[in-house]
């Protein structure tokens, strides 16, 4: 795929846009949207804080009708289906109408795995994939990291800038059953400071460098 420096641009700008909600949505991942028509930016969005509304659901109202036949830059794939039975970002991307849809990387969750990016070819929208994946892919690390094993991703940080929170057990407890207790409350990315809990954790295979 050949991007332009307007497509890079926009998107770069969406990533931005997540980038200032991380550790805000847990448990959903911080996403961004920017909707461009003719060239200028008419709405934009982020995930909210606590994971709702999602940032495509609040950039296309935003937009108002100049949406119809927009190009829309977002950092995950919109979702095909919600867990709460409300309608997708996929469908709001279909009823408004716009042309094309450029997404940074694909999302493997059950409400995603490739049903967004189908439903809206299925409308006939152009859809482009992998524009800045590996940024768009840093976003949700943890997310995916939670859906892979049910604990939350653990980094060492000296400030815990966006992250969920921060991870403070004893090195000698049972680690694994402390973060699968904290998955299970939606927490997605914690951060530990260096030390003997990050030793146990490294020890463990628990702690991402």
């Amino acid at each position: 795929m050949s991007w332009s420096d307007a497509d890079r641009a926009f998107m770069a700008q969406a990533i931005e846009l997540a980038t200032g909600r991380m550790g805000e949505t847990w448990p959903n991942p911080a996403v961004g949207c920017v909707i461009v028509k003719d060239g200028r930016v008419i709405a934009q969005a982020a995930t909210a804080p606590g994971g709702r509304p999602h940032a495509e659901e609040q950039a296309v109202p935003a937009a108002g009708a100049e949406v119809a036949g927009a190009t829309v830059y977002v950092t995950l794939e919109p979702c095909g289906a919600r867990s709460s039975g409300r309608q997708s970002c996929a469908h709001f991307l279909t009823e408004a109408q716009v042309g094309r849809v450029v997404v940074a990387c694909l999302d493997p969750s059950p409400f995603a795995a490739g049903r967004g990016t189908e439903r809206l070819r299925a409308k006939g929208l152009t859809v482009e994939t992998g524009l800045m994946c590996e940024e768009g892919a840093a976003l949700c690390e943890g997310f995916l990291h939670r859906l892979e094993t049910g604990r939350p991703m653990v980094r060492i940080s000296k400030d815990g800038a966006g992250f969920d929170g921060r991870f403070a057990a004893s090195a000698k407890a049972d680690l694994v059953t402390e973060l699968k207790r904290l998955g299970e409350a939606g927490y997605t990315r914690l951060w530990t400071s260096p030390g003997e809990l990050a030793e146990a954790l490294r020890e463990q295979g628990l702690l991402t460098d």
